[in-house]
């Protein structure tokens, strides 16, 4: 591997475990965008390898939020049945769905999830009463969650922590630690597709899984110490810069057809 591609995966790794570790996500907003513009990869290829380099991650992010006991082992088990499932129908749809769809997704995805945020009012004291509506609910959000992971290359923390903060009441460090944990075998679900659909690349998703494992513990003991609505404005100004990206991204693709 040249030095030069080496560097640019570090990096992306780097960014990408910081704030995995900051807002509960896999990283996959940053490594999808960032390999397409700085690595050459095509959306497809990014998707995949970034699933890949989530697995790691997420391992990281467990660890340092279990140990401040911000992880519901039952719940992110709950949510795994539906993405574990979920990934493989994402991922089957990646194959077949066009790059230039996949771009405008992407979009309104984001778009989808900046406004969830907006709403939201996160607190530190939320509690969780598991109940069959509540395991049935989580359930739901893990297919719909699954499916875009395989589709996307995210690992789904982008949907699972505003829905588990907005819809089930849990408090925000409680739904970053457990959607960390949740992402571990919908990724490996999702990259097991993917290799067989030969949409990843593996040697550049463990440089970057490895760099994120670097700094995704130095994001999750951010996010303990700033605010959970400073939080959101953070998260929500990122997905606005990476909505307009896209959207440029798409633009030119566009123009050159």
């Amino acid at each position: 591997m040249p030095r030069s591609r080496l560097i640019t995966l570090v990096l992306v790794g780097l960014g990408a475990g910081f704030l995995s570790g900051l807002f509960g996500v896999g990283g996959g907003t940053v490594i999808v965008p960032a390999l397409v513009a700085f690595a050459a990869f095509n959306r497809k290829l990014a998707s995949g390898t970034s699933l890949a380099a989530i697995v790691p991650t997420s391992i990281a992010g467990v660890i340092t939020y279990g140990i401040g006991g911000h992880v519901h082992w039952p719940t992110a088990g709950i949510l795994a049945i539906g993405t574990v499932v979920g990934a493989q129908i994402g991922t089957w749809l990646l194959a077949k769905l066009s790059t230039q769809f996949l771009r405008w997704a992407f979009v309104v995805f984001l778009v989808v999830v900046a406004v969830q945020l907006l709403l939201t009012v996160p607190v530190r004291d939320g509690d969780v009463d598991l109940s069959w509506g509540l395991a049935v609910g989580l359930v739901a959000v893990g297919l719909v969650t699954g499916v875009l992971s395989g589709l996307l290359g995210v690992g789904g923390g982008i949907i699972v922590v505003p829905a588990m903060i907005l819809l089930f009441g849990y408090s925000d460090l409680l739904a970053k630690g457990t959607s960390l944990l949740m992402m571990i075998p919908t990724a490996l679900s999702g990259t097991i597709g993917n290799w067989r659909r030969k949409n990843v690349d593996l040697r550049a998703g463990l440089v970057i899984g490895v760099s994120a494992c670097l700094t995704v513990t130095l994001g999750s003991l951010t996010a303990g110490v700033i605010s959970p609505q400073l939080a959101n404005i953070l998260f929500v100004a990122f997905l606005a810069f990476l909505i307009v990206k896209t959207v440029l991204e798409a633009l030119k693709a566009r123009k050159k057809a």
